[in-house]
């Protein structure tokens, strides 16, 4: 029985979302090891595989060993869903930011282009 047949009404957008990120932890967790942790192999391949775009967002080029290091609170060379949240959580924070940025740049582009035609 799936998740969502438990419940009447349709996801929302994020619980969607939701969902997806905990689908993707698990097709990643279930390859090697322990079944709800990614070891660093696992993890390496999720974030090559569902974050390439993203993590450029990010400011620090982290090698996924920097990646690693930083996310395993708890030292035990297995990356919880917990532990992945966070690095979801920074890169979507970063992603955030760098779309305002974006925007930001073409506003002022359309401001000079605006001042271009007056003079």
């Amino acid at each position: 029985m799936s998740k969502s047949s438990q419940t009447q009404e349709p996801l929302s957008e994020l619980e969607k979302s939701m969902d997806v990120i905990i689908d993707v932890f698990h097709q990643y967790s279930r390859r090697e090891g322990d079944r709800d942790t990614l070891t660093k192999k696992e993890l390496k391949l999720l974030i090559e595989k569902q974050l390439a775009n993203y993590l450029k967002h990010v400011k620090s080029k982290a090698t996924i060993d920097e990646i690693m290091k930083d996310l395993d609170i708890n030292r035990d060379a297995q990356i919880s869903f917990c532990e992945v949240m966070l690095l979801i959580t920074r890169v979507t924070i970063a992603t955030h930011e760098h779309l305002h940025d974006v925007e930001g740049q073409q506003q002022q582009q359309q401001q000079q282009l605006k001042q271009q035609h007056h003079h």
